[in-house]
């Protein structure tokens, strides 16, 4: 087999372990459902990602011919990771879930006055405008 093609697959799988592990020290050390649901569905996602690419090229320069599975399992896996991420997110919402002080914004499902009242601007940092420095 070509060497390219199997330096190829080597940096795609150590990337792949790398963004897996990033995204879990994200699950395991951030403070909030909100904060945690990032390091799963993003950061996870493309390290499976890099590793089933990183396979599909392994394999098709092994055997000459792409492999259709693979492909479709990667596509299958970029789809759903958002679609579930949101839907998640959204439960947590409606459940009222705490959050912490980090957290920015301020969404209407978790006002006190129920989301009938617009939220208010936020608070932005008083900037010198003498950019004279």
């Amino acid at each position: 087999m070509n060497t390219l093609i199997e330096l190829l697959a080597s940096i795609l799988l150590v990337a792949g372990g790398i963004f897996a592990f990033i995204g879990s020290l994200g699950m395991a050390h951030l403070k909030d459902f909100y904060m945690r649901l990032h390091g799963p569905t993003k950061v996870s996602t493309l390290g499976v990602g890099c590793i089933l690419i990183a396979s599909m090229v392994y394999f098709w320069g092994l055997h000459g011919s792409p492999s259709l599975q693979e492909l479709l399992i990667t596509l299958f896996l970029f789809i759903t990771a958002p679609v579930s991420a949101h839907m998640l997110s959204k439960t947590g919402l409606h459940m009222k879930l705490e959050r912490a002080t980090k957290t920015g914004g301020n969404p209407r499902e978790l006002r006190e006055d129920g989301g009938d009242n617009p939220a208010p601007p936020p608070e932005k940092d008083v900037v010198s405008e003498d950019n004279d420095a």
